[in-house]
């Protein structure tokens, strides 16, 4: 982990990491890929792991009062299994496999948040058991490549959130459940003293571009906002499948 090459990718990754605390949507997802570009994908999920958690703290004190309790607690609950899923299965588990099926439900929804663009914006109660569901796949596909995006958004855009709320919860999830991770990730041996030191180089690029983040959501109209959420996962997916299947 040396060279300018990989202290540019690494560079990149902590910015994208960074603005997706900051609320801008599925942009974080975009880290391990980039890193990848310089070191082996397992290396790059470790070493954005610590990235991750740190950045959660300026984005939890960003939203602090901007997040839905009932959608948090769901998706906590869930994906605490879905977790403990991906931990008990990591070496048996195909990362290939899982990358393709995260990539397949996301571009799915995107194509019917684009035919349908008013899903994002009617109101509506959080069900319990398809929060659960999908919040448990959202835990497992983060804890094996930090691809939680898709299933959860897939549980969470049609509910209508405000904007601001949307990020807010998005950040807050996110933040519990990348904490949890850190737990079975030392087990496996994915945060040696080395990926700690590196990471802590990167942590100030990923806390400016938090508040870059925030600054971004709050300027950005909502409709357009929705429009960013479903073409970034559009892409994202269909990065991930062509990822899965290339490997």
């Amino acid at each position: 982990m040396d060279g300018w090459f990989f202290w540019t990718m690494a560079g990149l990754a902590a910015a994208l990491v960074g603005m997706s605390k900051g609320g801008l949507p599925v942009v974080g997802m975009l880290g391990v890929p980039v890193l990848s570009l310089a070191i082996s994908p397992v290396a790059a999920a470790g070493l954005l792991l610590p990235v991750f958690v740190i950045s959660d703290m300026f984005g939890l004190y960003a939203y602090r009062r901007d997040f839905d309790r009932r959608v948090v607690l769901i998706v906590a609950a869930g994906a605490t299994v879905g977790v403990g899923i991906g931990w008990a299965t990591a070496r048996v588990v195909p990362e290939t496999a899982v990358t393709v099926l995260v990539g397949l439900i996301g571009l799915v929804f995107a194509v019917y948040l684009l035919v349908r663009p008013d899903l994002a914006r009617v109101p509506k109660r959080a069900d319990l058991a398809p929060g659960l569901f999908w919040s448990t796949i959202a835990g497992f596909t983060s804890f094996v490549s930090h691809a939680g995006a898709p299933p959860y958004q897939v549980f969470v855009l049609p509910l209508g959130l405000s904007k601001a709320v949307f990020a807010g919860t998005s950040t807050i999830a996110f933040a519990y459940i990348n904490a949890i991770k850190l737990v079975p990730y030392h087990a496996l041996g994915q945060l040696s003293p080395d990926n700690l030191a590196t990471a802590a180089l990167l942590i100030p690029i990923a806390a400016v571009a938090v508040f870059a983040g925030v600054r971004l959501v709050k300027v950005l109209p909502e409709a357009l906002f929705f429009k960013l959420v479903a073409w970034a996962l559009l892409l994202v997916s269909a990065k991930l499948i062509w990822d899965g299947v290339s490997a």
